[in-house]
């Protein structure tokens, strides 16, 4: 088993967690929470030996194979394949004592060692790497290509894959699903839950944990406790607790008031039967949820947008695209004030590519998108996060947007997204990602839209500000469009969802827990052949020298995406050095003044290179990704 006796760790002036005791027994899966910096990851630093503690021990058996993802890979022309291949060290260990054996022609050894190979699976290892990578959204053909090829989100889920091929007893789990899509989320959750092993996992999905796991530690107020049951037992214990509080019991009867209140409103108005009652058990769930939240830092809401046309923007038989290819054809759609739609489909399908269409960032290869003349788009993309500008504080930022208002009422209202303090006066270049995602929804709620396009909005977000955005969605009178593998997320905030696949742009009629079955039939039936029937020697033949002369067609594609993945590998290096200087609080001294705007000039020349980049390597992608079809 793991585990803690007594353990207290600082980090710097800062404790922690101290008195830390419970075990985690074999097969257990244990799901790590708490907001961000109070110590989950530096807790998985501790049982990997990386970090040592002030006081108490951390122990498990000393035969244990611990498993984690790594957060680097190194940039070759190895085949992806064989880097996932390389998470299974017993089979890298006895395919390197075969090849020796077979060097000095030893017979015994070669039989004993294939017989090895055989009682460990070691022949359906192949078949067992690939099966990894494509329940994490890879193709066929990316198993044999370089990884230097990959973008960094794409490695990301290599090192996922690697570290899942690993024969663990123990798998360390820093957020997942971060780079995933919801198709990879579901089937990750899948493969989890047939996991032997003990787990250990960080995540803010609320829907993952409470699939996957079956207690939960939870890390504040410098306590790490230990819970039995899934998220949503934690948080209905939490809850409990809470109440006994009477401060936190007087919050906790507003917050369900306000619950109470958009409940019925909602059900005055749903009409989708199957889509309305998941969606009233959801929200008449979140009516216990919210109690376990009251001591959240973030609080915000959307402040009424300042005018709502009828409708806000149609789309008549629109078509969209990269290099004149439509990723989506005859899409119509008109949005009222008040729709509130979620985005499904399978990974490149064009959710994103509608998104762009709706937010105007790609223009319509045909038909008509017609937007009214007071319409406001706030959208929100995780390219964002790059464009704001790291010399400035959260609060210049604000006033950049609104130079007339006080400098109070702004401060006042980026301490409900969590900037307290002097925290809104800091630099935002060494941010960390949730800060920055955190600031770029600030900007965008300020801004009174009338329709909200978010595309994975939750990425880097933790627990309590996911809450706090799905209460504030709640209370939003524009329309929202919202693509995220946060389950949990779109249950509470749509009551509508389109399913965006081969093309097409439809209503999903179902609810939402029934679309992990239809990817799983639509997976199906885009693996079964034609006919049933096994192909011919001829018709093997045809498809092979049809697919050469396709691979031969898209090899200039191929290679500028190369090119354009390399500059972006490139400028990530550059960004990354220069971010680690101005982490450095030394150069915000005043006698550095100048050394700080060249710096911060240099980096802000890089972020726009960068931004352009990924634009480039974005339509190149895409645009390959449809020409394989």
């Amino acid at each position: 088993m793991l585990q803690f006796d007594n353990v207290s760790l600082r980090r710097g002036p800062r404790l922690l967690f101290e008195g830390a005791s419970f075990q985690i027994h074999p097969g257990k899966k244990t799901g790590l929470t708490g907001a961000n910096g109070t110590g989950k990851s530096s807790l998985f630093a501790l049982v990997l030996g990386s970090l040592t503690s002030d006081q108490g021990r951390v122990n498990h058996p000393a035969g244990w194979v611990i498993a984690h993802v790594a957060q680097e890979m190194p940039s070759t022309q190895r085949a992806a394949i064989e880097y996932v291949l390389d998470g299974d060290a017993q089979l890298r260990g006895l395919q390197k004592q075969l090849a020796t054996a077979e060097q000095v022609d030893d017979g015994a050894g070669i039989a004993h060692l294939h017989a090895e190979l055989e009682h460990i699976g070691g022949y359906q290892a192949n078949s067992r790497a690939a099966s990894l990578m494509s329940g994490l959204g890879f193709q066929t053909e990316d198993e044999v290509r370089p990884l230097a090829s990959f973008s960094g989100g794409w490695r990301m889920r290599l090192n996922l894959a690697q570290a899942l091929m690993c024969r663990s007893d123990l798998l360390l789990l820093d957020e997942p699903t971060n780079h995933l899509d919801l198709d990879a989320v579901i089937w990750l959750e899948s493969w989890l839950q047939q996991y032997r092993g003990t787990l250990l996992l960080i995540s803010h999905d609320r829907d993952f944990l409470d699939r996957v796991c079956d207690q939960i530690l939870h890390i504040g107020h410098a306590r790490a406790t230990l819970y039995s049951g899934n998220y949503s037992a934690f948080e209905h214990t939490r809850a409990e607790q809470l109440a006994s509080q009477q401060a936190a019991y007087q919050k906790q009867q507003r917050e369900i008031a306000h619950m109470h209140g958009f409940v019925e409103r909602f059900r005055a108005k749903a009409t989708k039967a199957r889509q309305a009652q998941s969606r009233l058990k959801a929200l008449e769930r979140m009516e216990t949820i919210a109690p376990a939240h009251v001591d959240s830092p973030f609080h915000f809401g959307f402040r009424p947008p300042l005018k709502n046309p009828h409708p806000l923007i149609k789309l008549d038989g629109c078509a969209a695209g990269y290099a004149g290819k439509a990723v989506i054809e005859r899409a119509t759609l008109v949005l009222n004030p008040g729709d509130r739609i979620g985005l499904l489909g399978p990974n490149g399908a064009g959710k994103s590519t509608l998104i762009k269409l709706l937010a105007g960032a790609l223009a319509p290869l045909e038909g008509e998108r017609e937007p009214a003349r007071y319409l406001t788009i706030g959208y929100f993309a995780q390219h964002q996060l790059e464009q704001l500008q790291p010399g400035h504080s959260p609060l210049e930022h604000l006033q950049q947007v609104d130079p007339q208002a006080s400098e109070q009422s702004m401060r006042d209202y980026l301490g409900g997204f969590g900037f307290v303090g002097d925290k809104a006066l800091e630099a935002v270049a060494p941010f960390s990602g949730g800060e920055k995602s955190r600031l770029v929804l600030a900007l965008l709620v300020y801004q009174r839209p009338n329709l909200l396009l978010l595309d994975e909005p939750t990425n880097h977000l933790d627990l309590e500000m996911r809450q706090a955005l799905a209460t504030a969605l709640q209370g939003f009178d524009g329309a929202m469009v919202v693509v995220s593998h946060d389950r949990h997320l779109l249950r509470l905030t749509c009551d509508q969802l389109l399913l965006v696949h081969s093309g097409r742009v439809e209503e999903f009629t179902d609810e939402l827990d029934a679309y992990a079955n239809w990817l799983t039939t639509h997976n199906r039936a885009g693996r079964r052949p034609g006919t049933g029937q096994p192909a011919s020697a001829d018709q093997r033949r045809e498809r092979k020298r049809r697919a050469a002369e396709q691979r031969k067609a898209l090899q200039p594609m191929r290679r500028a995406l190369q090119a354009c993945e390399a500059r972006v590998d490139h400028l990530h290096a550059e960004q990354a050095k220069l971010e680690t200087i101005l982490a450095d609080t030394g150069l915000y001294d005043e006698r550095r003044k100048h050394e700080l705007q060249k710096i911060l000039h240099d980096k802000a020349a890089v972020d726009q290179q960068l931004a352009a980049a990924e634009a480039d390597w974005l339509e190149a992608a895409e645009a390959l990704e449809q020409a394989e079809g």
